[in-house]
């Protein structure tokens, strides 16, 4: 069975940063688009940036553009969620996710595969 697992959350002070893992095991994802959700308490879960297969084309919602970096290296199978200048509002549990299809998706439907996520915690 194929497997994602996150890492790299925390607690941490706001204005700091974090990065995040999501290593795939079980097979390849090199193909297939990717992408990073979050769900904070009580909230529905929200996409929040997603990668071409090729890592070549990226997408961000408008509140973490310029702050949130998304990125993959195949070789590794693994993808990672760059978190510069965080947020009280940024808290959530996030996780990772795997398309269907090689582009850019922003639904939740679209995504076939998840990890179990990583909780993140931002201090004011």
């Amino acid at each position: 069975q194929v497997q994602l697992v996150e890492s790299g959350g925390g607690l941490v002070q706001a204005g700091g940063s974090l990065r995040l893992s999501c290593a795939a095991a079980g097979r390849t994802f090199s193909s297939y688009g990717m992408g990073w959700f979050r769900q904070a308490p009580g909230k529905e879960r929200e996409f929040v940036a997603a990668i071409n297969w090729r890592g070549t084309n990226t997408y961000y919602i408008d509140s973490v553009k310029g702050r949130f970096t998304i990125s993959r290296d195949n070789a590794k199978n693994t993808m990672y969620l760059q978190m510069n200048s965080l947020k009280p509002e940024d808290t959530a549990v996030y996780y990772c996710a795997v398309a269907a299809a090689a582009g850019i998706h922003t639904r939740e439907y679209q995504y076939t595969h998840w990890g179990q996520g990583t909780q993140v915690t931002v201090s004011s």
